[in-house]
């Protein structure tokens, strides 16, 4: 498992990908709600299986995590927590003083942990 910064341009057709299939086609999240206009402003990262993606998470300007995604066949194998722990890190890298999030229930666990 790679995970890398991702542009959001460059790379918004594998994050597309990744949220897509994970929020509006699993969970029922109606897509024009799944992209809005914090993307622009938020840092990107996009985990990858050799050169697939299958999983993507963003770090909004005031310390806020959302949007992490990860494909079913790659849950329960540390990508999302690889993800957390990498945008725990840019966040102290920018001198956030902390990170937070809103969350569905049946993802608390993970934002615990």
């Amino acid at each position: 498992m790679l995970i890398r910064l991702a542009d959001l341009q460059a790379d918004f057709a594998a994050i597309k990908l990744v949220r897509e299939t994970v929020f509006v086609r699993e969970q029922n999240v109606p897509a024009d709600l799944e992209f809005d206009e914090r993307d622009a402003a938020c840092v990107h990262l996009l985990a990858f299986d050799r050169d697939a993606p299958i999983g993507t998470a963003r770090l909004d300007v005031d310390g806020k995590i959302g949007r992490v995604a990860v494909l079913a066949s790659h849950r329960r194998r540390g990508v999302a927590s690889a993800l957390m722990e990498r945008l725990q890190s840019i966040a102290r890298q920018r001198g956030l003083a902390g990170v937070w999030c809103n969350a569905q229930r049946s993802a608390v666990p993970l934002y615990e942990h």
